[in-house]
């Protein structure tokens, strides 16, 4: 089996992709060995985030896992759970993330829908992994969090809403145009919009102020009329809160 797994560093696609197909048959028809798999699995992504960051099978394996999740049963093991936060979190500070970003954002968001409990942890651990100087991979990190908004349960929004837009505040002021603006789509998101109105008076005081300032200093157009959209829906959802926040801001800048 070890022999099997290490066959996963192969750098022929084709070979991979076979290999997924064999170990996942033997994970199905052998019960008994479905625990050394997950472990042997879970040491391979260990090996690769704090070792050596080169194996090429990674996206398969991540496959292998997102279906073994989706037959994990409730309520979730301690070790499933560990398995979620102390190696699939890592795996997003690894250089080569675009390799295997969307099989492993799969996993996350699989995890998730299994256990809204994991969304707090899960989130705040991105938000510590988040990139500071990759444009690329802040862009990734922008489309998992929108996934992870489409699913997330209104009680664990309230946990994890005043950090998650503090960070979606400082993406739309990135200079990078495609991080400003998926950071400012998030608004056109029905689902994330519902979640914003509900919680109007947190996330109007963490936005409104870096939204003001964008507007006024960002380089490009297209990031402005966005960013006036989304003042404009502010206002529109609760006008005296907004003019509050934007006297505040204006006081403060002529200080």
């Amino acid at each position: 089996m070890l022999q099997l797994l290490d066959l996963f560093d192969s750098e022929d696609p084709q070979e991979r992709h076979f290999l997924k197909t064999v170990l996942y048959h033997i994970y199905e028809k052998f019960p008994r060995l479905r625990a050394f798999i997950r472990k042997q699995i879970s040491n391979i992504f260990l090996g690769f985030v704090y070792e050596s960051e080169d194996f090429n099978g990674v996206a398969e394996l991540l496959e292998i896992i997102g279906s073994i999740i989706n037959g994990f049963v409730l309520p979730l093991k301690a070790e499933h759970k560990q398995f979620l936060l102390k190696v699939l979190l890592p795996m997003h500070k690894v250089k080569c993330l675009s390799s295997f970003h969307a099989q492993l954002a799969y996993c996350v968001v699989q995890f998730l829908e299994k256990d809204v409990t994991l969304t707090e942890p899960v989130v705040k651990g991105l938000l510590r992994f988040w990139p500071k100087t990759c444009s690329e991979k802040e862009v990734m990190f922008l489309e998992e969090t929108e996934e992870i908004l489409d699913v997330i349960e209104p009680s664990q929004f309230a946990k994890i809403q005043e950090p998650l837009f503090r960070q979606i505040s400082r993406c739309a002021s990135s200079p990078h145009l495609q991080v400003a603006q998926y950071a400012l789509y998030f608004w056109n998101n029905d689902h994330i919009m519902s979640l914003i109105e509900e919680n109007i008076h947190v996330i109007m005081p963490t936005t409104v102020p870096a939204l003001c300032h964008i507007s006024k200093e960002h380089w490009n157009q297209t990031i402005v009329a966005l960013v006036h959209n989304v003042l404009k829906i502010f206002m529109q959802m609760n006008s005296k809160l907004f003019y509050e926040l934007t006297a505040s801001h204006k006081a403060e800048r002529q200080m």
